[in-house]
């Protein structure tokens, strides 16, 4: 039991390690998106503060980034949109079930979200570039999909271990 506790200890800290990380990220990327939508918008009325003509295009993807490695960040926190008026009423036993299955929803979402967004950065994404910056692939505004999927997944796998963790810890329980 206390080899498990240990390893189990060792995993979460890479899991925090990741999760900070990510969050850290989100965090530098509105900070960034902030700053370039004053600039862009001060632009426009202040003679000497250039309005780059590539700000609306960084800040779409940025604002893309930020978005959807949130959703990953709730998936660890346990904060996303779920029904729970009734789980007053259900044994825990099915609502872990429940929580389960819906794990496994969100773990099919976040696998199609990484092999559909990945063929989708590397064949349209790789072809085109952004318009007031032909340098830079749009591989990039395609990106934070299959990053968000993959987070997503591990997050996920995190949460389905705790989950068949409760469960059998009551199967123990009652035996």
């Amino acid at each position: 039991m206390q080899n498990e506790v240990r390893a189990t200890s060792k995993v979460k800290h890479v899991y925090d390690a990741i999760y900070s990380f990510v969050l850290v990220l989100c965090k530098l990327l509105l900070i960034a998106d902030i700053l370039i939508t004053t600039m862009a918008v001060a632009g426009r009325y202040i003679e000497f503060i250039p309005d780059p003509a590539w700000s609306e295009e960084v800040v779409l993807t940025l604002m893309s980034y930020t978005a959807v490695l949130s959703a990953a960040l709730a998936i660890r926190r346990n904060a996303h949109i779920r029904m729970t008026a009734f789980d007053k009423y259900l044994p825990e036993k099915a609502i872990i079930i429940l929580d389960i299955i819906a794990d496994i929803f969100v773990f099919i979402f976040a696998v199609v979200m990484l092999v559909v967004g990945w063929n989708y950065a590397m064949k349209i994404g790789s072809r085109g570039t952004y318009v007031s910056m032909p340098w830079l692939s749009r591989f990039w505004m395609y990106f934070p999909i299959p990053l968000a999927g993959f987070a997503m997944i591990l997050f996920l796998s995190e949460s389905m271990v705790g989950h068949f963790k409760k469960f059998s810890s009551i199967k123990e329980a009652k035996s």
